[in-house]
């Protein structure tokens, strides 16, 4: 444990820069929900001023011809265990991420400690996750808080928030030692009388249709079993509003291995899991990307496009799979000030080289990351 806060202090430098005062002018803008061609983007002290034509200043000038920008991007699921993670992130521009299990202690020092650095994406985490004894999340050698019984679900999530918990995060999980439905149900309902959003690790599609049916606010993974029926879509949206976070890389890295170690199982393959996805996108589902590292040895950083990609190709418009990982996580976990380029909202925000929009490959050709109008150091 001292170990991981040594890393955390040694890594850490707060960027001693001026927040820039520039326009980029003559640029394709995609705002969180549309794209504007050739228009400027006027940014000070950090902040969106004006998007217009025409904008009249003497700050820095960018010539943004044949260039692309849009909001930073955001990880909707990760386990980031130093603020070497958020580094990564960053570098890559993903300056937004949400943890979903860890050591609290550790969590609430990176969320307060690097919170205004330029340099590392902002943090923001559900403690230590929901499960039982035994049970997934407590295999990975730190001590994990569990709990069995409906009476335990107050102090539960008391304790979550008194850790500084941003959100709760509930594991149902079959293939160990799991909570039953009904603490679950009284989880999730505790964490909403405390104004506290719940989301919820499943791996098997009955389990999500349960957590779902007891007002769920969103998924942390997509199910590997079987397919939902759109009759099934069509029943949960009647009962609540959720959002999915279908992590497909790390569905399509674990399952390697998994449907060797267990071929007496049913598991879907990557492609019918892909199209599960396609089809919550069809039937209205907000979704939001996240890739679960460092699970599968998958990064902070560049691997999000990989997801992206893997969105895309499931036959999601790539507009849409743009907001996946812009607005959608900062209008469904509640972040006011960012994922979209909006005046009065922060200068999170990239430069590209060539317009995702037409290839979402080039989601890779990224010029320069800003974070509240500071240049992100990228190597």
């Amino acid at each position: 444990m001292k170990f991981l806060f040594l890393i955390i202090l040694g890594v850490f430098a707060f960027s001693t820069l001026v927040a820039q005062d520039f326009v980029i002018r003559n640029i394709t803008v995609f705002d969180g929900d549309k794209v504007i061609e050739n228009t400027s983007v006027q940014v000070e002290n950090g902040i969106i001023v004006k998007i217009a034509d025409n904008i009249k200043t003497d700050s820095e000038a960018i010539d943004g011809n044949g260039k692309f920008l849009m909001p930073a991007l955001t990880n909707s699921h990760v386990h980031a265990f130093s603020a070497l993670g958020l580094k990564e992130a960053a570098r890559a521009g993903v300056l937004q991420v949400f943890d979903m299990h860890g050591m609290e202690k550790y969590q609430r020092q990176m969320q307060e400690t690097f919170k205004d650095s330029t340099n590392y994406a902002d943090f923001y985490f559900a403690g230590a996750a929901a499960t039982a004894p035994g049970g997934h999340g407590t295999q990975f050698g730190f001590p994990s808080p569990t709990l069995t019984k409906v009476a335990e679900a107050t102090a539960f999530i008391d304790e979550r928030i008194d850790a500084g918990a941003n959100y709760i995060k509930i594991i149902v999980e079959p293939w160990r030692e799991t909570l039953s439905h009904y603490v679950v149900k009284e989880l999730i309902e505790v964490a909403h009388r405390k104004n506290k959003m719940a989301v919820v690790h499943i791996s098997k599609l009955d389990d999500a249709y349960q957590v779902l049916s007891n007002g769920a606010d969103g998924l942390v993974h997509v199910w590997w079993d079987e397919p939902i029926t759109n009759e099934e879509i069509e029943v949960l949206k009647s009962k609540n509003q959720f959002f999915i976070i279908p992590t497909l890389l790390t569905s399509h890295l674990a399952l390697q291995t998994i449907r060797k170690s267990n071929p007496e199982n049913n598991f879907m393959s990557n492609e019918e899991i892909s199209s599960e996805v396609k089809k919550l996108y069809d039937a209205g589902i907000p979704l939001l990307v996240g890739t679960d590292p460092p699970n599968a040895q998958i990064n902070y950083g560049t691997d999000l496009y990989k997801e992206m990609e893997l969105f895309s190709k499931a036959g999601i418009p790539n507009i849409e799979v743009l907001k996946t990982a812009t607005s959608n996580p900062s209008k469904y976990f509640g972040i006011t000030d960012t994922g979209f380029i909006k005046e009065g909202f922060k200068a999170n925000i990239i430069l590209l080289d060539a317009s995702p929009i037409s290839e979402m490959k080039n989601i890779n050709t990224i010029n320069t990351v800003w974070k509240m109008g500071k240049p992100v150091k990228r190597n």
